[in-house]
């Protein structure tokens, strides 16, 4: 079993390798790829989907799985997982034919380009065939997979195993019914004045966040920070790459969508290393990554804490845009509520009816209820009737996002159920931890984060998301948490 099992591990050794320099050449599309050679690209990610298929469905991986299950006893309770995860996997792939998995990859690629100048064009209709192609894709891999009947589902299952939209709705709806009454409270007394903070060097913004990202652990001896047209990280705990934007009228913008995806990268950083290829050390679900980016952003990078250490630095650096501008306004302005059409530019009180409406648009989507060339219009009074603002052109409305260019539908629920569990989360690690704030006063962050590492990043694949959080807090998901959260924090401030 012993050899049978270092066999297996051997394998999905290789498959990883691949995979990791498939999503460097992801990374690399978005960040440095010429424009005149987006078309050779895509044939190289193609080339790669085909190598990491074959490798990913080798009879040999079938053989050694057969062999391991024949006795799962003889196995430690870590190897079972593996195994476990391994089979999961290898099923899923194996019902996928090569061509259909080289042909979708070569649509992600052409699509993203086709996305990025829509968007430079604000321009839907050019891009709305390759969202159709898309859509047509992802009924067929559920159909492959047996999900025929319910493909968004599976869609979601690929993302949050465990999940289902009925399950989904059923939160939503909960958060929905709490959340829509407290923005127009907090909207109301907010009153949506302008921001103060204009003029801010770009160069100087890349230092400042560059500091902070780095104090809150994010290791740069392992990774990196880069511009893209959307902010993403992606890679492996040994080579992580982040990026962002910048805009010198916009200055926290870049630094929160860096912190943003800095949680993302403590996440994969704190994966272990040593089982990189297998369950134990690969994340359980984008919820729950997301429940990492979302708590670094929100509840520890905008709190009074955090800005006690961090604001002499920014005021060093940023002196003349700041003039005139107390801590009590810079704090209030880190913590701004104003609704906008943009979700990664969009305050902690409205984010999560940015993601209500995302998710609803693909139900419609998948249901056969809303056709592609609709969707401009369904988006912008969608967007009207949540968020009481209406999109002038496409790209601040339907296509701000880049991920259906990657075929990545059902994703954007993980962001909202990632607020939930970052609520969750956070009450827990307050509880446990007393003395955050005074950590974070003095730029210490590394009992919060050695705490996720031990009880969430270290669990690897061996819970799915549901399980893991009520293990790691106690109790069932609720958007309950989130709520008295909101409440709590913003209702100090305009309440």
């Amino acid at each position: 079993m012993t050899d049978a099992y270092d066999r297996l591990l051997n394998l999905l050794h290789s498959h990883h390798l691949i995979c990791s320099v498939e999503g460097l050449l992801g990374w690399d599309e978005q960040v440095n790829l010429p424009p005149g050679s987006a078309a050779f690209r895509t044939e190289q990610m193609a080339e790669m989907a085909r190598l990491a298929h074959a490798a990913a469905t080798d009879p040999e991986v079938g053989d050694g799985l057969a062999q391991l299950e024949q006795d799962t006893e003889a196995l430690t309770e870590e190897q079972r997982v593996v195994v476990r995860e391994a089979r999961r996997d290898f099923d899923r792939v194996t019902r996928l034919p090569s061509e259909f998995v080289t042909a979708k990859a070569r649509h992600t690629s052409a699509a993203y380009h086709a996305w990025a100048k829509a968007r430079a064009d604000r321009d839907f209709a050019s891009y709305a065939p390759f969202v159709e192609r898309h859509i047509a894709l992802a009924k067929e891999e559920a159909d492959l997979q047996g999900w025929g009947d319910r493909p968004y589902d599976y869609a979601i299952n690929l993302h949050d195993p465990g999940f289902t939209a009925e399950r989904i709705s059923t939160l939503f709806a909960e958060l929905k019914e709490g959340l829509v009454p407290l923005v127009q409270e907090i909207d109301a007394m907010a009153g949506n004045a302008p921001s103060a903070l204009k003029g801010f060097p770009v160069e100087a913004q890349r230092t400042f966040l560059r500091e902070v990202t780095a104090q809150l652990g994010f290791d740069y001896e392992h990774g990196r920070i880069d511009v893209a047209l959307h902010p993403f990280c992606s890679g492996s705990g040994l080579d992580v790459r982040m990026t962002t934007r910048f805009h010198a009228d916009e200055p926290l913008d870049s630094l929160f969508s860096s912190i943003h995806e800095t949680g993302h990268g403590l996440y994969t950083q704190g994966l272990k290393a040593e089982h990189a290829a297998t369950a134990l050390g690969q994340y359980v679900g984008m919820a729950v990554h997301e429940s990492q980016s979302r708590m670094w952003e929100n509840q520890v990078g905008r709190s009074r804490a955090l800005w006690q250490y961090f604001e002499p630095r920014y005021r060093e650096l940023f002196a003349a845009q700041l003039v005139g501008i107390s801590s009590d306004e810079l704090y209030r302005e880190i913590n701004a509520v104003r609704p906008t059409l943009i979700r990664v530019d969009s305050d902690e009180v409205h984010y999560n009816l940015h993601i209500i409406l995302r998710f609803e648009i693909e139900q419609a989507l998948f249901r056969g209820e809303l056709a592609v060339s609709d969707l401009p219009e369904a988006w912008n009074d969608k967007c009207e009737a949540l968020l009481g603002c209406r999109p002038s052109h496409d790209a601040e409305g339907v296509l701000q996002d880049v991920h259906w260019s990657g075929g990545a539908f059902g994703y954007f629920p993980s962001y909202c159920l990632g607020n939930m569990i970052a609520a969750q989360n956070w009450n827990q690690a307050r509880a446990v931890l007393p003395g955050l704030d005074d950590d974070f006063a003095r730029g210490d962050f590394s009992r919060l984060l050695d705490w996720t590492r031990r009880e969430i990043h270290h669990q690897g694949k061996r819970y799915e998301t549901l399980e893991l959080t009520e293990k790691v807090t106690g109790s069932p998901l609720s958007p309950q948490p989130l709520l008295a959260y909101l409440r709590n924090r913003y209702g100090e401030i305009y309440l």
